[in-house]
């Protein structure tokens, strides 16, 4: 059995925060054994309400690993939070930056040194009005070229049902459930060794959604929409 990650002051805290949240679902589990004992991943999830970060944490952390999560450096600015997600290895992304590969440099180097990376590539909560997940940004495509380490592709749902992103309705009671399921790597071989193109970092983005998009329907118990929404993209 793998050994659990070594927690510092910041990770202990934030088990101390986060445990008690994800406690407000309850957990339905499918495909742990796809999650790598060590070594760099980048962990792909789909995004439905402001609870999936503690709960996604408290889902890897339960799975020995620390999770690292993927945010825009603005949020690092934030009082006490900024200063939780920094302790706890929070990477920021650059987004105001002409140079892509820079955006993520701090991803790429953690990556590379064996962390674990949670990246929500929709960027933001989903606008699709069911829940789909919607087109995604390149970075985890990028940072998969980068770094060859595997994308991990996973979806989550129930969340939604507890805080509503839009809505802002929380409702705990009675417990929902949240189902969240990890599906096997997704095949990039085909990208690899190739000149890193807008076009290419889309089509791989596009890869890595239809199968997290496949995964979210398996979760729903539904089938999933053949197109994928498209927000109006800020920032």
């Amino acid at each position: 059995m793998a050994k659990r990650e070594k927690s510092d002051f910041w990770i202990r805290l934030g088990a101390v925060l986060f445990y008690p949240i994800s406690a407000l679902g309850k957990r339905s589990e499918k495909g742990m054994e796809h999650i790598p004992a060590e070594g760099g991943v980048i962990f792909a999830m789909n995004h439905v309400s402001h609870l999936d970060p503690p709960i996604d944490g408290v889902f890897v952390h339960r799975n020995k690993r620390v999770p690292r999560f993927m945010a825009k450096d603005s949020l690092f600015k934030v009082p006490l939070f900024g200063a939780l997600l920094k302790g706890c290895g929070g990477i920021p992304v650059y987004r105001g930056t002409t140079d892509a590969k820079a955006s993520l440099r701090d991803a790429i180097a953690a990556v590379d040194e064996g962390k674990f990376v949670v990246i929500y590539p929709e960027g933001t909560i989903t606008k699709d009005p069911t829940g789909w997940p919607m087109t995604g940004r390149t970075g985890a495509a990028r940072l998969a070229l980068e770094t060859g380490a595997p994308v991990i592709p996973v979806a989550r749902w129930g969340t939604q049902d507890i805080l509503n992103g839009y809505t802002k309705k929380f409702r705990p009671f009675p417990r929902k459930k949240v189902t969240i399921i990890v599906g096997e790597p997704v095949d990039l071989a085909r990208f690899q060794g190739k000149e890193i193109t807008t076009q290419l970092l889309r089509e791989m983005t596009h890869e890595i959604m239809i199968r997290i998009r496949d995964l979210v329907a398996e979760a729903r118990g539904e089938a999933a929409p053949t197109e994928f929404y498209k927000p109006k993209r800020t920032g």
